[in-house]
């Protein structure tokens, strides 16, 4: 019984070393090319408001309209993950927003900048929930923060390796076209290209994967049905009632505030950094890459720390709160460029790493279509918040000259993100007592 007992654990070690492997690299790849089609109009910014002649207001609604389209598509995306295909789901999504992403470099008005923009949202609909449903497809619950780390890593990554390209590529004038042109549709080819690969490289179920032998192919869909049938049994949700519930209430409301935070900030920080230093868009784009070359790393720290310790809450309260304490700290001290900058960085570097901690928590209480359901509605709700971010500090800085007012506004969303969070209910049920044994 003994030897029976170890084998299946060292089979579970491989299998779980052998699936991270072949998953996370390839996943963060695709990740990192999504949110660098999404903002990339940041660094883009730097030469595309002048040569349209956008305002503030214009960049900042159009910026974040993306938002929009994306909401209105999510939760259908992500239950098709989750009902149909994952592969097949995620590459329609990655053609379709590379097509869109590089049809960036062809607009001329305000008026087609935002319907490419709104059209882009509708076409990466349903991406990022689809992947963390498709993560718990492959991944226990116990290791599960550590993947969300690992895969969304990719958003730091996306900037540090995408902010000094596209802070290049402004600097080209090919064929008789803008810089900022050329980085819409060089970095919206990628997209496409992937899309085709995604097809034949993801496979949608642990059980339909050649590339796992037989003992841990196994191991890993036994593991994964006994932690659902463990979820069933403590939460027998429909899909409706999952939409109701207090905790994913909250944890949309959650997720909106910080997202209002988080993109508003993203949406603005190169164009804060050249306004406060007048550096060049090469040398800000290198600020911007290596802010997050730092949140990379806290990233990956709380994804450890939140499986180590088990807890999911505080390991994203915490960050959330300190970032609130940046903005406010940067909207007083503008008049300090060296002090502003340097708060606005180390803003930038700690607010994302409370992802790892954030989305394992619907999972830990709904399963299947139901979590499906709550992740695309807490995504899709969420991300409204881009909208309201990004056009809130461009209406802003319009209206009254100045950043400081947006920034404030940042801080008080995060501080209300972290209220709804600490607000769920911190008990164990007898999921959790399943899960341990």
């Amino acid at each position: 019984m003994t030897s029976r007992t170890e084998d299946l654990s060292t089979a579970g070690e491989r299998a779980r070393h052998r699936i991270a492997l072949r998953l996370i690299p390839y996943l963060m790849l695709l990740y990192v090319i999504a949110f660098l089609d999404r903002v990339n109009v940041n660094i883009a910014a730097l030469e595309m408001k002048q040569d349209l002649g956008f305002t503030d207001a214009v960049y900042g609604f159009g910026a974040g309209i993306f938002f929009v389209g994306y909401f209105l598509f999510e939760i259908p995306g992500t239950l098709l993950v989750e009902n149909w295909s994952a592969r097949g789901w995620i590459a329609r999504i990655m053609i379709t927003w590379g097509i869109l992403a590089a049809g960036m470099g062809f607009i001329h008005t305000d008026k087609q900048f935002y319907w490419v923009r709104f059209f882009l949202g509708v076409g990466e609909a349903g991406f990022f929930p689809g992947v963390i449903v498709y993560l718990s497809h492959w991944f226990r619950y116990q290791d599960r923060a550590k993947a969300v780390a690992l895969f969304m890593a990719a958003i730091p990554l996306s900037s540090v390796i995408g902010s000094p390209i596209s802070g290049f590529l402004l600097g080209i004038h090919w064929l008789g076209m803008a810089g900022w042109r050329w980085l819409f549709v060089l970095e919206g080819l990628p997209a496409i290209i992937f899309g085709v690969v995604t097809i034949f490289y993801l496979t949608d179920w642990p059980r339909e994967a050649k590339w796992l032998p037989e003992e841990e192919r196994l191991w890993i869909t036994a593991e994964l049905e006994r932690e659902k049938q463990a979820r069933s049994a403590a939460h027998s949700y429909r899909i409706w009632e999952a939409l109701k519930d207090r905790e994913v209430v909250l944890l949309a409301l959650a997720y909106f505030f910080v997202v209002t935070s988080t993109y508003g900030f993203n949406f603005w920080f190169p164009t804060l950094v050249k306004n406060l230093s007048g550096f060049s868009d090469f040398k800000v784009s290198l600020i911007v890459s290596l802010t997050y070359c730092v949140t990379l790393l806290l990233m990956l720290i709380m994804g450890w720390s939140s499986d180590r310790t088990g807890e999911r809450r505080f390991h994203a309260a915490l960050p959330i709160t300190l970032g609130a304490v940046g903005f406010l700290l940067s909207a007083i001290s503008l008049n300090n460029p060296v002090l502003a900058i340097l708060t606005l960085c180390c803003t930038g570097a700690i607010l994302y790493s409370y992802l790892p901690g954030f989305w394992p928590l619907p999972s830990s209480f709904l399963t299947g279509s139901a979590a499906a359901a709550a992740i695309g509605l807490i995504n899709s709700i969420g991300n409204l918040g881009g909208f309201v971010g990004g056009y809130i500090l461009g209406y802003v800085r319009t209206k009254t000259n100045s950043f400081a007012g947006g920034l404030l506004y940042l801080s008080l969303s995060a501080l209300l993100s972290v209220g709804m969070i600490l607000a769920l209910r911190q008990k164990k049920t007898k999921v959790d007592v399943v899960l341990e044994a």
